[in-house]
């Protein structure tokens, strides 16, 4: 059986330390994109339709972007990935305690976000 799936309103950007205050500054006050304050101190920003987060990653050396889809039933997608061959990799972010969601990497590492299509977090 096969969840249905769509793209969701998250995008995280991880970046190094070096690039945190410099990339936060571009967002903000080059580009002028409006400054999400519903999750402070977390940094975002209204990107559209979506929601682009900026979030500081020590240890990393270049920036990564991480997307969120949502499926409409999180334990068949679980299911349905692990045979499908998709790495699971919940260690990458703890996410908050009772959630159900979890982290996958694509093929070409690009890691996402699986929620439950109704959840707003």
């Amino acid at each position: 059986m096969k969840p249905a799936y769509e793209g969701s309103r998250n995008i995280a950007m991880k970046v190094p330390p070096h690039q945190y205050e410099a990339t936060v500054a571009f967002y903000r006050d080059v580009i002028g994109l409006k400054l999400l304050e519903n999750h402070l101190p977390s940094i975002g920003f209204h990107f559209g339709s979506n929601q682009l987060w900026i979030d500081k990653a020590p240890g990393m050396s270049q920036t990564e972007l991480w997307l969120e889809i949502a499926a409409d039933d999180l334990r068949i997608a679980a299911v349905h990935l692990k045979d499908a061959g998709i790495i699971r990799c919940d260690e990458i972010e703890k996410l908050p305690e009772g959630h159900q969601d979890f982290w996958i990497s694509s093929p070409n590492q690009i890691i996402h976000h699986v929620s439950q299509k109704d959840d707003n977090w």
